[in-house]
């Protein structure tokens, strides 16, 4: 213990504020409160950065003492949260929700809590209680979660107590166990790709992860731990099992089926190092099988996990729910409040209806232009492939919640760029919209956050023209 203080005394001192700054932010916050909102969050970043910096290990020791107090400070942070009632969102409402009527029997995709709720003698537990505080937006709706996702639902909700606390530490027990395990294959995926190992605590330890995932409950954390996974497995050449895990993946958020097309020419590497022409038409038929194949495990396994739910009703429902997120909602977005100010300004009226369209395309595009025209013959191109096409589709989506960001921070661990975790500061500029009873966002806010975004994002990736990771 004495020798622990000696070395790493720096880090133990910050890592106790980070441990008080963390109870606060649990415990005695409202989202309304906007000074000492944004006070801890920039504080623990501080703090966050000077105990990464400061805890010295020797990189090529991956389980020195300096590895491992910064596990121990990664766990410990979240468990501070364990028995918190998530403050910055409600969603967790309605996981509990889905998760209880799966248990009674419903399939969730059917019905919308406003008809379960009107219904007289509803069997779901706490059902009012639930109702209220996911609010009328989601309670008129029908759920978007897949298969999962809605698995961990009920799971949280097995839990020993019948009370919402008990489903919510349900929850996060699932999510804390996810970023372990995306802390495991993440280490294990830098140093085959011969990048230092502490890298991957600017995802573990980031502030902003801890406090979206387990702090508010969002299931982003399960949806990364599939991906890491699934990228470590492709790389170790097991690419049939990491076909199923990215299914896995998607079967918890649907955004990894947006990076599926970046794959296409991610299996035609060494194929250009044969002199043998026969050879290489051999390679190159191999690696159309491999890529024909993979897609299928990854389609198919994507449409069994769907399967318990199925029915015309739920594909009716579900896709109207997600379109939902293109043509109705919007929030903190970038590009897409620059052109609604265009199109007020032209027509008078808000259009979104007409912009909401035309926004996903310029988005397939980026994505096919990624898939097809980019070198991505090898992991770590791959993966800023991805990084890059979820940015660029974010920054052209018209709802942009915190949390959407979680998927940049862990790529960038694997990449040259940093705008990212620069997002993950700034990003806490948009629950400044929660201040006033009528949740209007300012404007110039937004304004602020995007202008530091664009600005490290076009030095990085266009002035300073980094390459990806050879």
């Amino acid at each position: 213990m004495i020798t622990l203080w000696k070395y790493h005394k720096i880090p133990l001192l910050f890592s106790v504020l980070s441990s008080l700054f963390y109870v606060a932010f649990a415990y005695d916050l409202v989202r309304s409160d906007s000074t000492k909102l944004i006070l801890l969050y920039t504080a623990l970043f501080a703090f966050a950065f000077k105990i990464i910096k400061t805890t010295g290990f020797n990189t090529s020791t991956s389980l020195s003492t300096g590895f491992k107090l910064l596990v121990v400070f990664s766990i410990v942070f979240r468990l501070l949260f364990l028995f918190a009632t998530p403050n910055l969102s409600q969603d967790f409402y309605r996981f509990i929700w889905d998760g209880r009527m799966a248990l009674e029997g419903f399939n969730p995709y059917l019905y919308t809590p406003d008809y379960i709720i009107n219904q007289a003698g509803t069997k779901i537990k706490s059902a009012q209680e639930l109702y209220n505080g996911m609010g009328s937006l989601s309670a008129s709706h029908f759920t978007n979660y897949p298969p999962i996702n809605q698995l961990c639902f009920v799971v949280a909700n097995l839990f020993p107590g019948q009370s919402i606390l008990s489903s919510v530490i349900g929850l996060r027990l699932i999510i804390i166990a996810a970023d372990i395990g995306t802390l495991y294959f993440g280490k294990k995926l830098l140093e085959r790709l011969k990048l230092p190992s502490r890298r991957i605590f600017w995802y573990i330890l980031n502030p902003f992860i801890i406090i979206e995932l387990t702090g508010n409950l969002h299931f982003e954390g399960v949806m990364i731990f599939f991906l890491v996974w699934s990228l470590y497995l492709l790389h170790s050449g097991n690419w049939k099992w990491a076909a199923v895990v990215l299914a896995c993946s998607i079967s918890v958020k649907l955004i990894p089926l947006m990076l599926l097309p970046l794959f296409f020419n991610h299996f035609k590497r060494s194929q250009e190092r044969s002199k043998s022409r026969a050879f290489l038409d051999k390679i190159k038929n191999l690696n159309l099988l491999r890529l024909v194949a993979f897609y299928s495990i990854v389609i198919a396994s994507i449409i069994l996990l769907f399967i318990p739910f199925f029915s015309m009703e739920f594909v009716n429902n579900y896709s109207k729910t997600v379109g939902l997120w293109f043509g109705n909602f919007e929030f903190n977005a970038s590009i897409y409040y620059l052109a609604r100010a265009i199109g007020y300004a032209i027509t008078g009226y808000n259009e979104i209806a007409i912009i909401g369209k035309i926004l996903p395309v310029i988005s397939i595009l980026i994505i096919l232009g990624f898939s097809f025209f980019k070198d991505n013959s090898n992991l770590p191109k791959l993966i800023t492939s991805m990084l890059l096409t979820l940015t660029l589709y974010l920054f052209l989506s018209t709802t942009v919640h915190p949390w959407y960001i979680a998927t940049l921070v862990i790529l960038c661990v694997f990449t040259n760029y940093k705008f990212p975790l620069i997002w993950s500061l700034v990003v806490v500029l948009s629950y400044l919209a929660y201040t006033n009873t009528t949740f209007s966002e300012n404007l110039w806010v937004i304004g602020l956050e995007y202008s530091i975004v664009f600005a490290v994002f076009t030095w990085e990736v266009i002035l300073k023209k980094r390459l990806p990771v050879n």
